[in-house]
C-alpha cells in the first residue's frame, strides 16, 4: 500500500473499460464521460461491443470494450492506446491489453480470475500477466467480494448483487481521476428511477468502490487530474452520441420547416437506436413506423412524402440495397425524402457492430437508371445533428431524396454537445404551389433558377395530380414513352442536382496554409486525420486536411482546391472508393491513398506514419 498518492495533472487521458457482455462495461463507460463532460472536459467516446447476442460467459468472443478520451482541451478521437484499462476477467485483459500504453494501470476483478476462469480464455500459465508478458502497474481488486459483502443486508438476489460490479470498477476510476460522484449518483437514480432500490445498490457500491481507492491508494503512488482549460461557449451541454444527434437534427428541421417528421424504418444495427429516440418524442407530433422490412419502410416514407410530410428512413448497408428501389422512386417522383444509413462492415452481415466507410459508391450510384442524389456525410457524433438538419433542408428545398452517410464509429461514439439556438439555424422553405398557379400548374413545372419543381400536398384546391414510378411528361405530367421528353427529365433531374452546389458552402482546408501534403478525407474519419495533421505539422512537417461534407454535388471550388496541391492523400475506410470518385469528377489528377477496412476507426499513430512517407 502507497504511503503517500502524488497527483499527475494531465491534458488528457484514455480509460478503457472491458469485460463480459454482461458485466455492464457500455454502462460504465457511458457514466463516466458523462461525468467528465459535466465537470467541463471534452470527451470523445468508442463503444466496441461484439455482434454476438450473448456470447459464452468468459469467452473470447464475448468481450465487450468502451474507450473515452478526456481531455482539458479539444478533443478529436478516442485515442489510439489508454492509459488506465480495467478489464472484469481474463478475456477482457487477454484481447484489450494491446490497447494499452507502456505505462498503463490495469485494474483487475481478482475474483474473476480463478483457474476456470484462465481456461475459458485459452490462458496456458496459471499468471496471465506473465504469459502475457505484462509488465504495468496492475491494481488487483476484489470486486466480486466486496460487492457482495457491501450489499449482504440489501434484500437483492445474488444475480442483482453481481451486477452492481461494474459500479465498483467506475468508483475506483472515479477515485483515481477525482471525479464527483454526485453526478454519478444523480445518473444512477434517473436511470433506475422506477427501481429505487436497485438505485441505492448501485451507488452505495460506487462510493464503496471510490472509498476502497481512497483508503488503500490502490496499490498506486499516483492519481491523475485533467483540469479543464478550454474556454467553452456560453450554454446547455450534454453528453450526446451520433444517432442520437441525428434524431434531434431531424426533429429540428421538422419544426423549423412546419411540417410532421414521418420516420418509416425497420430494425437494424447500427441505426435502430434512431428509430428509439423518435419513438419517445410523439408529443412532438413526429409518427414512427416500424415497418415489417426495409422495402416497406421506405415506400411508407415515399408515400409520408407525397402526402407532404418530412419524411425519413433509416438503415446501414443492406438495408440500402433492399430500399434502392423505394429511392428511386422518390428520385423519379422528385419527392423529399431523407435516407440515414448508418454504414457498418460488409459485405452482407459482415461485421454488424464494426464500423466502414464502404457504402460510397453505393449511394451514389446503387440505382438502375439515371438517378442522381445528394450525398452528405457527417463527421463526428455532434456533427450529426447539423448533417441531419442540411438534409433535410436540401430535401425539402429541392424537392429529391438525400442520403445521410453517418457510420458505427460516429452513432455510437459521443462528445460533449452544445444545445442548441434554432434561431441560429436557417430557414427551411419548401417550394410549395401559390394560389395563383391554380389550373396552370403541372406536377413537373418547375423553378426557372433551381430546376426545383413545386410542390403540391394532396387535398389542396385546384392541385389534383398524379405521380408515380413511370416516366411523365414534363409539360403535362402524363405517362410518356417519347424518347426526347425522356431524355428531357433525366437531364432536368441531374441539372437540379448539380444546381444544389449553389446552395453548399466551399470545401475549406485546414492546417498549413501552404501544406506540402494535403490530406483528403469525408465522414467519420475526420477526427484522426485532424489529429494526423496537427502531429504532422508540430513535427516540422506542413500538412493540410480538406474534409468532405457534400460528396454528391461536390462544393463548387473542388477542383481548384485538389489542382493547388502537388501531393495529395484520400484516406478512407474502404478500398479507395471516394478516391476513384475523386479522379472520375477532376481529370488527370493525382491522388496517393490510404486505405483500410478492418472495422475499427483509423489509430493515428499509423496515419503519422503513413503520410510522412510522402513528404
Amino acid at each position: 500500500m502507497a504511503e503517500e498518492n502524488v497527483i499527475k495533472e494531465l491534458d488528457d487521458v484514455v480509460v478503457r473499460f472491458s469485460g463480459d457482455s454482461g458485466d455492464g462495461m457500455q454502462l460504465a463507460g457511458n457514466m463516466f464521460s458523462n461525468i467528465s463532460a459535466t465537470e467541463g472536459n471534452d470527451i470523445s467516446t468508442f463503444p466496441d461491443y461484439p455482434a454476438d447476442i450473448r456470447a459464452p460467459q468468459g469467452s473470447l468472443t464475448g468481450v465487450s470494450g468502451f474507450q473515452v478520451h478526456i481531455g482539458s482541451g479539444k478533443v478529436y478521437t478516442p485515442g489510439d492506446k489508454c492509459d488506465v484499462l480495467v478489464a472484469m476477467n481474463p478475456a477482457a485483459l487477454k484481447t484489450q491489453y494491446k490497447f494499452c500504453k507502456p505505462q498503463a494501470v490495469i485494474i483487475i476483478d481478482s475474483d474473476s480470475f480463478t483457474k476456470r476462469d484462465l481456461e475459458k480464455a485459452k490462458f496456458e500459465l496459471e499468471n496471465p500477466f506473465s504469459e502475457l508478458g505484462i509488465k504495468n502497474e496492475v491494481v488487483e481488486a476484489s470486486i466480486t467480494t466486496m460487492c457482495k459483502e457491501s450489499l449482504k443486508d440489501s434484500g437483492l438476489d445474488n444475480k442483482s448483487i453481481l451486477r452492481t460490479k461494474n459500479m465498483f470498477a467506475l468508483g475506483l476510476v472515479c477515485w483515481l481521476f477525482h471525479r464527483d460522484l454526485s453526478i454519478a449518483e444523480k445518473l444512477l437514480r434517473e436511470k433506475f428511477a422506477r427501481k429505487p432500490a436497485i438505485a441505492e445498490a448501485n451507488i452505495k457500491v460506487l462510493n464503496d468502490g471510490y472509498h476502497f481507492g481512497e483508503n488503500t491508494h490502490a496499490s498506486v503512488s499516483f492519481s491523475y487530474m485533467v483540469p479543464s482549460k478550454e474556454q467553452k461557449r456560453p450554454g446547455r451541454y450534454m453528453d450526446i452520441n451520433g444517432n442520437k444527434a441525428t434524431a434531434y437534427g431531424l426533429m429540428a428541421a421538422a419544426e423549423k420547416a412546419g411540417l410532421q417528421l414521418y420516420l418509416g424504418s425497420y430494425p437494424i444495427t447500427p441505426a435502430t437506436d434512431i428509430l428509439h429516440e423518435l419513438a419517445k418524442h410523439k408529443s412532438l407530433g413526429v409518427k414512427t413506423v416500424q415497418c415489417e422490412d426495409e422495402i416497406a419502410g421506405c415506400s411508407s416514407a415515399v408515400g409520408a412524402a407525397f402526402a407532404g410530410a418530412l419524411a425519413v428512413t433509416t438503415t446501414s448497408g443492406p438495408g440500402i440495397c433492399l430500399k434502392s428501389e423505394a429511392m428511386n422512386l422518390a428520385v423519379i417522383t422528385e419527392l423529399p425524402l431523407v435516407i440515414v444509413d448508418v454504414q457498418r462492415g460488409g459485405p452482407s452481415t459482415g461485421l454488424p457492430t464494426k464500423s466502414e466507410q464502404t457504402d460510397l459508391l453505393q449511394v451514389l450510384y446503387g440505382r438502375n437508371g439515371e438517378s442522381p442524389m445528394p450525398v452528405i456525410a457527417a463527421s463526428s457524433p455532434t456533427d450529426c445533428f447539423d448533417a441531419a438538419y442540411t438534409a433535410c433542408k436540401i430535401a425539402l428545398e429541392h424537392m429529391t431524396p438525400v442520403v445521410l452517410l453517418t457510420d458505427a464509429y460516429i452513432a455510437n461514439g459521443s462528445a460533449a454537445w452544445r444545445l442548441p439556438d434554432l434561431d441560429e439555424y436557417p430557414s427551411i422553405n419548401p417550394p410549395y404551389v401559390t394560389p395563383d398557379m391554380a389550373g396552370i400548374w403541372t406536377p413537373f413545372m418547375r423553378n426557372p433558377e433551381t430546376g426545383v419543381r413545386y410542390w403540391a400536398k394532396p387535398g389542396m384546391e385546384g392541385f389534383m395530380h398524379r405521380i408515380g414510378g413511370l416516366e411523365k411528361s414534363s409539360e403535362t405530367g402524363a405517362i410518356s414513352t417519347e424518347p426526347e421528353n425522356h431524355h428531357l427529365m433525366t437531364q432536368l433531374r441531374a441539372e437540379k442536382v448539380a444546381k444544389i452546389a449553389d446552395a453548399i458552402p466551399l470545401l475549406e482546408v485546414e492546417g498549413d496554409p501552404d501544406a506540402d501534403l494535403l490530406i483528403v478525407g469525408f465522414g467519420g474519419t475526420y477526427g484522426h486525420l485532424h489529429s494526423a495533421m496537427d502531429v504532422l505539422n508540430a513535427q516540422g512537417k506542413k500538412a493540410a486536411l480538406a474534409h468532405f461534407r457534400f460528396i454528391n454535388p461536390l462544393p463548387k471550388n473542388t477542383e481548384e482546391v485538389l489542382r493547388r496541391y502537388k501531393n495529395i492523400v484520400v484516406a478512407e475506410q474502404n478500398m479507395g472508393q471516394l478516391a476513384g470518385y475523386l479522379r472520375m469528377k477532376v481529370e488527370g489528377i493525382r491522388l496517393h491513398q490510404f486505405n483500410q477496412v478492418k472495422g475499427q476507426p483509423f489509430v493515428v499513430q499509423e496515419l503519422v506514419d503513413a503520410f510522412s512517407k510522402l513528404f
